[in-house]
C-alpha cells in the first residue's frame, strides 16, 4: 500500500472524471477527492466500534457546503444547518446500492461521508458523490467486496446522453435517470421521465451499465495503488444439523402460519412460532452457552422463514395471500371526501391506504431552494409521512425521516412531468399523503391518491398517473416477478422496483436489488408486467375521476389574470408600493405581477377579485377616444382649463370652453375646484403630444347650471355622474363622444344627470 498522492481518471462521455487520494483526511480509513470540470466532493469511508445488532450499522451523510458555490447559507445563523432535502436524497442514493454488498456480519459502525467543496453548475455532484463514496470503500480496510458506479442518462433533443450538464439535466432533458451497478449487473435505478417507453428505459439502462463498468475498472486500479489491506472477518453460517432440527419441529407450524391471510394476524402467530422454536432449541437458559445457542437457533429460524416463504413463490408460484404473480390487491377509491380541502383522494389497495390532500396556493407560497442547485424554487411539490400507527405500532413522530423524503420525492417525480405550468396555471400546489395503513407499496399508493386528489382539486393534469411496485424471488434458476409486492414479499424478496406512469409512458423508476444483480431479461418482464398493471390501476382511477374537475373547490383562492404593459408596472405598484397594497386592501385580494407585466390576482371572492381586475386593467390601459371616467379628479386649474387625473400618471385637459356647456364662464372656478370628480369622455388623444382631450359627459340639459346643480346633476364633486350607486347618467351620451340625449321628455330623473 502506498502513502503518497495517488491519481487516476476516465473519461466518460468526452468529459474526465478522476480519483485523488493520499492529500485530504489521510486519518479516515478511506478518503478519496473526485473531480469532473470545477465539481469536486470528498467522500470518506470510515470504521467504528463493533455493535452488538442484528443489522448492518451504516450511515450515509451528504454535507452540502454553501462556498463551493460561493454562496453564504440563507438561515438566520448563516450556516449550514440541518441537511437539505437534495443532500438527503443522494445519501439514500449512496446507501441503496452499497448496503447490499456489505458481507454477512459485519457489524463495526461504517461512516460514509460526501463533502461538497466546490461546485461548477455544469457537472452535478451528486454523481461524484455516488461513485467517490464506492471509491473510499475500496480503498479501505473495511472489506468491501467490490466497486460500484454510477452514471446519469438525459434524452435532449430525442437522443440519450452520459452524464448532462447541469442545464440540460434540470431543464431541457425528457429523463433525468440515475443508474449504479456493479461490473456484472445493474443495483440501483432512479429516474424522472416524461413519459418515456419501457424499450427506451431499457436501452438507456444499456447504455449506463456500459459507462459503470469503466468506473468500477477505474476504482479498482485505484484499489491496486493505494489500497489498505482488508480487515479480516468471519461470516456467520446458518448450522445445518440446528436448521434440519427446526425444520423437523416447527417447519410445518411456520409454513401454516406464514399463510395467514391478515397482515397483522400471520405477523402475530409467525412470531409466536419462531419464539417457540427457538426457546425449544436453545437448551438450558443458566448454561453458560445459552447466548450463543440461542443466537444460532433465532438464525436457523430466520432461514427457515425465509425459505419456506421463497420456496413457495418461486417454486410452486404460490404468494402468501394466495395471489396470482400479477394479480392486483382489491382497490377502493374515494374522492372529495375532505370538505373543506381544495382536493382529496383516499386510495386503498389490499391493506395499504393513502390519504392524499391537495392544496392550492399563491405564486408567492412556492416552495424556495436554498441549496447548490439551479433550481431555486418549486411551484408543486410533495411531502409523504409514514406515522406509526400505519403499520399497527407505537413510537415518536418527530418530523420527516430519510425514507418519508425520499418517497415524496419519488411521487413527486412521478406527477411534475403532467403538472401545468405556472403559465397555464398560476398556482402553487402542495400535495401531502398521509399513509394509514401500510403492507407493502404505499409510496406508489401515495402516487395514485395525489393523482386523484389533483384532479378532484380541479388542477388540469395533461393525464392520471397511476403507480404500481414489482418483486422479484428468485431461487437458483427459478424467478418469479411479482405484480403490486406486499411488505413480507417485500422484505424477504430480493428486488423493489417501483414504476410510475401515465396511459403514454413512464413518469418516475425507483428499483433496488438484494441480490448481486438482475439480468436485462427479468428487468424486461418486470416492466411489461408494470405496464400491464398499471393500465388496470388507470382503468379503475377512471371509474371515480376520468378527468380534473372543471371547477376548483369554493375554498380554493380564485385567480385572474390581467396583462398590462410593461411600461405600466411602476404605475400599478406606485411609490414604496403604495398603490399595490392599497388595491390588495380594498379589494381583499394579493396581487402579483412579474417583469413581463402578468398581474396575478388571488381572491376568496370572486366579485371582489374581477371588481379589482377591472380596475386594474382601467388604471393602466391606454387611453382611447370614446372612454368614459366617471370619477375622474381635478387635480389642477388653470386660466384655461382643468387637469383632470384620469388614472395613476395619466391626465387629460377640460378645457375652459368645456367646463358649463353652453354657457361661457370667466374662471374655471366658478365651476370646479381642485379634488372635484367630475364624469369626462375623451374626445381626442395626441400620442405624439401627449395630449388628451377632454369633455363632460353630461345631457344637454344641464348646460348652463351653475356649479351647485352641475354636482347635484351629477357632474361636480361625489356624485361620480350617476345616481347613488356610482352608476354613470343614463343619457350621459354614446362611447363616441356625441352628445345623444335620453328618449322621453328629456329631463333627467332625480339623482340622474
Amino acid at each position: 500500500m502506498s502513502t503518497a498522492e495517488t491519481r487516476v481518471s476516465v473519461e466518460i462521455a468526452g468529459s474526465e472524471i478522476s480519483f485523488e487520494t493520499g492529500k485530504m483526511a489521510k486519518q479516515a480509513s478511506g478518503a478519496v477527492v473526485v473531480r469532473q470540470g470545477d465539481t469536486v466532493v470528498l467522500s470518506t469511508a470510515t470504521a467504528g466500534n463493533l455493535r452488538d445488532v442484528d443489522f448492518l450499522p451504516l450511515t450515509v451523510d451528504v454535507e452540502e457546503r454553501m462556498y463551493a458555490a460561493g454562496k453564504i447559507p440563507g438561515s438566520f445563523f448563516k450556516r449550514e444547518g440541518r441537511g437539505s432535502e437534495k443532500g438527503t436524497l443522494v445519501a439514500r442514493m449512496i446507501d441503496r446500492p452499497l448496503r447490499p454488498l456489505f458481507p454477512k456480519g459485519w457489524r463495526r459502525e461504517t461512516h460514509l461521508v460526501t463533502v461538497t467543496l466546490s461546485v461548477d453548475h455544469v457537472h452535478p455532484f451528486d454523481i461524484l458523490a455516488m461513485n467517490g463514496a464506492s471509491a473510499a470503500l475500496m480503498i479501505s480496510d473495511i472489506p468491501y467486496p467490490m466497486p460500484v458506479g454510477a452514471v446519469r442518462i438525459g434524452k435532449v433533443d430525442g437522443n440519450f446522453v452520459v452524464n448532462p450538464n447541469e442545464e440540460d439535466s434540470l431543464n431541457n432533458s425528457d429523463l433525468d435517470l440515475i443508474v449504479a451497478g456493479t461490473e456484472e449487473a445493474i443495483l440501483m435505478v432512479e429516474a424522472g421521465c416524461n413519459e418515456i417507453s419501457e424499450a427506451e428505459i431499457l436501452d438507456a439502462l444499456d447504455i449506463a451499465h456500459g459507462e459503470i463498468k469503466k468506473l468500477c475498472a477505474l476504482q479498482h486500479e485505484l484499489r491496486e495503488k493505494a489500497g489498505k489491506d482488508k480487515t479480516e472477518i468471519e461470516v456467520p453460517k446458518v448450522d445445518e444439523g440446528l436448521l434440519a432440527a427446526v425444520s423437523e419441529s416447527h417447519g410445518a407450524a411456520l409454513d401454516e402460519a406464514t399463510q395467514i391471510f391478515d397482515k397483522l394476524d400471520r405477523q402475530n402467530e409467525c412470531s409466536r412460532v419462531m419464539d417457540e422454536a427457538v426457546a425449544a432449541h436453545s437448551g438450558d437458559p443458566e448454561d453458560a452457552e445459552f447466548g450463543e445457542r440461542k443466537a444460532a437457533a433465532q438464525m436457523a429460524v430466520d432461514k427457515l422463514e425465509k425459505g419456506i416463504i421463497r420456496q413457495r413463490i418461486a417454486v410452486h408460484k404460490k404468494r402468501p395471500d394466495g395471489r396470482a404473480e400479477d394479480e392486483i390487491r382489491p382497490i377502493s377509491i374515494d374522492a372529495g371526501l375532505l370538505p373543506r380541502a381544495h382536493g382529496s383522494a383516499l386510495f386503498t389497495r389490499g391493506q395499504t391506504q393513502a390519504l392524499s390532500v391537495a392544496s392550492l396556493g399563491t405564486l408567492k407560497e412556492e416552495m424556495r431552494l436554498d441549496t447548490l442547485s439551479l433550481e431555486t424554487h418549486k411551484f408543486y411539490f410533495h411531502h409523504y409521512n409514514f406515522p406509526p400507527f400505519c403499520v399497527g405500532e407505537a413510537g415518536f413522530m418527530r418530523g420527516p425521516k430519510r425514507r418519508d423524503i425520499g418517497h415524496g420525492a419519488l411521487a413527486e417525480r412521478a406527477l411534475v412531468a403532467v403538472v401545468p405550468t405556472t403559465e397555464e396555471f398560476p398556482y402553487t400546489i402542495r400535495v401531502v399523503s398521509d399513509i394509514l395503513e401500510s403492507n407493502g407499496s404505499s409510496s406508489m399508493a401515495s402516487v395514485c391518491g395525489s393523482s386523484l386528489s389533483l384532479m378532484d382539486a380541479g388542477v388540469p393534469l395533461k393525464r392520471p398517473v397511476a403507480g404500481i411496485a414489482m418483486g422479484l424471488i428468485k431461487e437458483g434458476d427459478d424467478y418469479v416477478v411479482l405484480t403490486d409486492i406486499a411488505g413480507v414479499e417485500d422484505h424477504l424478496g430480493d428486488m423493489d422496483f417501483k414504476v410510475a406512469g401515465t396511459s403514454e409512458g413512464i413518469t418516475a423508476l425507483q428499483m433496488d436489488i438484494k441480490i448481486t444483480g438482475v439480468t436485462f431479461d427479468i428487468l424486461r418482464d418486470a416492466l411489461t408486467q408494470a405496464l400491464k398493471a398499471r393500465t388496470f390501476i388507470l382503468g379503475e382511477m377512471a371509474k371515480v375521476i376520468a378527468a380534473p374537475r372543471a371547477e376548483l373547490s369554493e375554498h380554493a383562492p380564485r385567480i385572474m389574470t390581467v396583462q398590462i404593459d410593461t411600461d405600466k408596472i411602476g404605475l400599478l405598484i406606485g411609490k414604496g408600493g403604495e398603490t399595490i397594497r392599497g388595491l390588495a386592501e380594498e379589494f381583499e385580494s394579493q396581487i402579483d405581477v412579474n417583469d413581463e407585466g402578468q398581474v396575478l390576482i388571488y381572491s376568496a371572492n370572486g366579485t371582489l377579485g374581477e371588481a379589482l381586475a377591472a380596475r386594474i386593467a382601467s388604471m393602466t390601459k391606454e387611453v382611447e377616444v370614446g372612454d368614459e371616467f366617471p370619477t375622474a379628479k381635478v387635480v389642477k386649474t388653470t386660466t384655461f382649463g382643468a387637469f383632470v387625473e384620469l388614472a395613476k400618471g395619466t391626465d387629460g385637459l377640460l378645457h375652459i370652453s368645456n367646463v358649463s356647456p353652453g354657457q361661457r364662464v370667466d374662471t374655471v372656478e366658478d365651476v370646479l375646484n381642485k379634488g372635484d370628480e367630475i364624469h369626462v369622455r375623451v374626445f381626442e388623444v395626441d400620442r405624439e403630444r401627449g395630449r388628451i382631450g377632454l369633455r363632460l359627459a353630461i345631457d344637454p340639459d344641464v348646460a348652463g347650471k351653475t356649479k351647485d346643480e352641475l354636482v347635484t346633476a351629477g357632474a361636480g364633486a361625489r356624485g361620480g355622474g350617476g345616481d347613488r350607486g356610482g352608476r354613470p347618467p343614463r343619457g350621459g351620451g354614446d362611447r363616441n363622444g356625441g352628445d345623444r340625449g335620453r328618449r322621453g321628455s328629456g329631463r333627467p330623473r332625480h339623482g340622474e344627470g
